[in-house]
């Protein structure tokens, strides 16, 4: 997103983060700030990381949610951000051990 938006612009994604925590399937959120590497161009990069309960609740979101809910962005902001996702599905969880490396 370009700098000179970002304060409108993370007002706008918490509450469309919070929409999207209401639908079906979805369970958590996290939005993260890129660190900059080099010259940025007058932009900064968020990371929101979704958790959905299943592939099933990921199709119904792409097929009868995700068109609306770009669009809402895409009609605020305009060309003065970009969007793009990505779907990571894990192959293993490795949790920390408690007391571990103390």
């Amino acid at each position: 997103i370009e700098r000179a938006i970002a304060e409108d612009y993370r007002a706008w994604l918490a509450e469309h983060v919070r929409e999207l925590l209401s639908l079906p399937g979805f369970l958590s959120a996290e939005v993260f700030e890129c660190a900059p590497d080099g010259d940025d161009g007058g932009h900064e990069s968020l990371v929101v990381c979704y958790r959905l309960e299943s592939q099933a609740a990921l199709s119904t979101y792409l097929s009868e949610h995700a068109p609306a809910m770009r669009a809402k962005g895409s009609e605020r902001f305009g060309e003065r951000m970009q969007v793009s996702r990505r779907v990571l599905a894990p192959l293993v969880e490795m949790l920390a051990v408690e007391g571990a490396g103390a």
